[in-house]
Order: C-alpha cells, then structure tokens, then sequence
C-alpha cells in the first residue's frame, strides 16, 4: 500500500485538486558542524503547528496551507503553549507537547552539558503547505536569518 500516493488522493479530492508532491532536483547542501555539540548554541524548528496561546492560531482552513512560522521564545513554559494543525490529532499530543516540540529535553541536555546553550528564541510551522513557493521563498529565508541572527549552531528539526 503506498501511503504517499493515498494521502495525495485525499488532499487532491477534499482540499486542493491541484496538489502535487514537490520535489528537488539536488538534496540541500551539507553544512557541518564547526564545534563540539556540547559548545554548540541550539534552536529547534518543528513543524507541529506550536504556538504561544497569545498568538493567532495557523490558519486551518486554506487549501494551500499555512506558509506562516510562529517564535517560541526559549524561556517558555509548554503549559503556555498550543497546538494548531490540520494534519494529526493535536488533542492527543497536547497532553505531552515534548512528543513534537521537546523544549523540556532540550533544556535537559543544556543543564548536562551535553549540548551547549539554547537559542534565545525557536520556531514553529504548521507542517501542511500545499503551495512552497512563498515559503521557500519568503519564510524560510526569514527564519534562516533569525536563526543566523541568533548565533545559533545546530537546529533540531522536529517534525509532526
């Protein structure tokens, strides 16, 4: 059973008929790490649909998805955030917000020393895009400058 091409079918018949996988013609260019993971600064990006409970929710009714990130600043609790996707059950993860975005853990490591500090700030993306071009184009490119900005070594790329 090829479960790609049923959830294409589904997306194509109930949500937007002109979806397409994208797809690249070369894999993203490797950037090695320059330093020890444990002297590294770390963010984390999670496509989960996290976001503060004073910021609007992502957008759960467009056919071509939600291109928009939210900032999650390191010093929140998981108690002051929530979930919005289209994708999966967010009621069942609500319960352990770390099973997507697992800040706790992070701030686990940072305390044993075995990553070396936490950005000041991680993001957060509702994994349903049906249209990439503004988010290849616009989002990601802002994020990347965030995180630059931001000093940051190593992300943590924590999908839903």
């Amino acid at each position: 059973m090829n479960f790609a091409e049923i959830e294409k079918q589904f997306i194509r018949e109930r949500v937007y008929p002109d979806f397409d996988w994208v797809s690249f013609d070369r894999p993203s260019p490797v950037n090695p790490l320059t330093k020890p993971v444990s002297e590294s600064r770390v963010a984390m990006v999670t496509t989960a649909g996290v976001h503060l409970k004073t910021d609007p929710p992502f957008n759960l009714r467009s056919p071509i998805g939600d291109h928009t990130y939210r900032e999650i600043p390191n010093d929140t609790h998981l108690d002051d955030l929530v979930l919005s996707h289209v994708g999966y059950n967010t009621n069942r993860v609500s319960v352990d917000k770390n099973c997507v975005f697992p800040l706790d853990r992070l701030r686990e490591l940072e305390a044993e020393r075995l990553i070396g500090r936490l950005a000041p700030r991680h993001f957060s993306f509702m994994g349903y895009v049906a249209v990439t071009d503004p988010l290849v184009n616009e989002t990601a490119p802002d994020v990347a400058g965030k995180l630059k900005a931001d000093r940051v070594d190593l992300v943590l790329l924590a999908p839903a």
